[in-house]
């Protein structure tokens, strides 16, 4: 019998945020702190479409037994201690010890540690190195980072097509079918990679719609007729201040480097000569807000993306809601706010209770100098939950949310879903979890820059990006870049491609 050894390490690190990400932080889907591992993994993963749950059906379809060391993942915050990559690789390493015919990992490609700039790359180093001949897979989050020492150290690398992020099941496919027709001797992957210097804004960058739809729709062209084993374009994680940041393309082949340059080639030229593309122009939340409310119909889904979760945001600034309760707006849900003594107060009180908070503005950002203002806020106390529900949207389906108790502040313009736990939504169900059906809302407020869009589409009428202020604010002036790769675009205007004029060569 075959023996297969899958992990997961996963954590999109914004390194101008002051949250920090402690070990006990890396137990996102496992219901408990910490990493989870064995039976509990794989309970928490199988039949989710997730990399990992794509592992796990490989794994059944193979007949192979399967080990699974360490599931480590946390909403993404600061820089998380080496301590993490540390006890990854030990785990790993240890089940490989016992014998592996192969290793899929589930990785996010985005993390920075406090002393590695590529973590990923530091833990692929280490498993090669005991390991020198093993088959490894890996699928990769769409806003990934890369380095020579990723690209070294794996066998076959996928990454995300989409954002949201609505095909990690079929990521975890591609790597992994690509390793099983290796181990049965029917490929011989290659990889071929590439990374140009353009600091991508996030709010530009869904394969779903221009300027990157084209480039995508070519690598999955390419992959579909066999062209090439796997192609993949990664957008890139920008809020992170490390030599590695850039707009990046990984091709495996099937031992056919001309074919995989050939197809970097055109995909970097591609993105290139469309990166001004790739920036996003702010405005005034006040512009914003006003567009919102001349709409006609709704609901007008308001997605406040200087303050998300899912990019290292606290989901406690409250300029945008102040605004949209000051500027008179009414039958609108917002939420979840992350603010845990709120809820306790609001627990304590009671639902029916009329209750006075100061909801919010508990976090201070030095890196962009801004600090917390609390928002005097008054309603009554509707609902208090568990904050636990499945996500039947097609981002992770079948994973369980965990926002530690929620609570609902009704103050008669908005209802407000405050958590203990930090969130970006992008499934209904941190609303109807709640008892508050967001289709029948006339503006639906929410900390999301384009997540939102798996769960939430198909009940919106209008999407109005609102520039609300926080540590994933889309003005990348703000930032107090000190360690990013120069020159790099938009930071300088007048850099250049680091393509040969001639391409990168066969």
């Amino acid at each position: 019998m075959k023996k297969f050894v899958t992990a997961v390490v996963k954590h999109e690190t914004n390194t101008f945020s002051p949250l920090p990400t402690p070990l006990a932080a890396f137990g996102r889907y496992g219901g408990e702190p910490g990493p989870i591992a064995g039976d509990a993994a794989i309970a928490a993963y199988r039949g989710t479409k997730t990399p990992v749950g794509a592992f796990i059906d490989i794994a059944a379809e193979q007949r192979a037994e399967l080990a699974f060391p360490i599931a480590a993942n946390a909403t993404p915050s600061g820089c998380p201690p080496d301590e993490l990559i540390e006890h990854a690789a030990e785990r790993i390493l240890e089940s490989v010890a016992g014998g592996c015919d192969a290793l899929f990992l589930d990785l996010h490609g985005g993390m920075v540690t406090q002393g590695f700039d590529d973590p990923e790359g530091e833990l692929l180093e280490r498993i090669r190195a005991t390991a020198p001949e093993l088959p490894i897979a890996v699928s990769f989050d769409f806003h990934t980072n890369l380095s020579a020492k990723t690209i070294d150290n794996a066998t076959a690398i996928t990454a995300y097509r989409t954002y949201p992020h609505v095909d990690m099941y079929e990521s975890g496919r591609r790597a992994g079918d690509t390793v099983v027709r290796a181990l049965n001797g029917e490929v011989r992957p290659l990889t071929v990679w590439h990374s140009l210097p353009m600091l991508t804004h996030l709010n530009c960058q869904t394969p779903s719609r221009q300027p990157m739809k084209d480039i995508m729709d070519r690598a999955i062209r390419a992959e579909a007729c066999g062209e090439v084993l796997n192609a993949s374009v990664l957008g890139c994680f920008p809020l992170a201040d490390i030599p590695f940041v850039g707009l990046h393309a990984i091709i495996v082949t099937d031992d056919d480097r001309p074919a995989g340059v050939k197809l970097l080639n055109e995909l970097m030229d591609m993105a290139w000569e469309r990166r001004a593309d790739f920036v996003f122009e702010v405005e005034p939340v006040e512009k914003s807000l006003a567009h919102a409310a001349a709409l006609e119909g709704g609901p007008v889904l308001l997605a406040d993306h200087g303050d998300v979760a899912g990019s290292g945001g606290s989901t406690d600034v409250m300029a945008t809601l102040e605004a949209v309760i000051n500027g008179g707006f009414s039958d609108v849900c917002a939420g979840p706010i992350w603010d845990p003594s709120a809820v306790a107060q609001m627990v304590a009180a009671g639902v029916g209770a009329n209750i006075t908070l100061m909801l919010g503005g508990k976090t201070d950002f030095p890196a962009i100098g801004l600090e917390g203002r609390p928002l005097e806020i008054t309603g009554t106390v509707r609902r208090i939950t568990d904050g636990r529900f499945p996500i039947t949207g097609p981002m992770g389906t079948g994973t369980m949310q965990d926002l530690g108790r929620c609570a609902v502040l009704d103050t008669g313009q908005v209802e407000i879903v405050v958590s203990e736990d930090r969130h970006e939504p992008f499934d209904t169900g941190c609303f109807t979890h709640a008892g508050i059906d967001p289709a029948r809302k006339r503006f639906i407020l929410i900390k999301s820059r384009q997540h939102f869009r798996a769960g939430f589409e198909p009940i919106i009428r209008h999407v109005v990006m609102v520039s609300g202020p926080g540590i994933t604010t889309s003005d990348y002036s703000l930032y107090p870049w000190d360690r990013v790769r120069r020159p790099i675009y938009p930071l300088n205007l007048d850099a250049l491609s680091n393509l040969p004029a001639d391409g990168l060569g066969g």
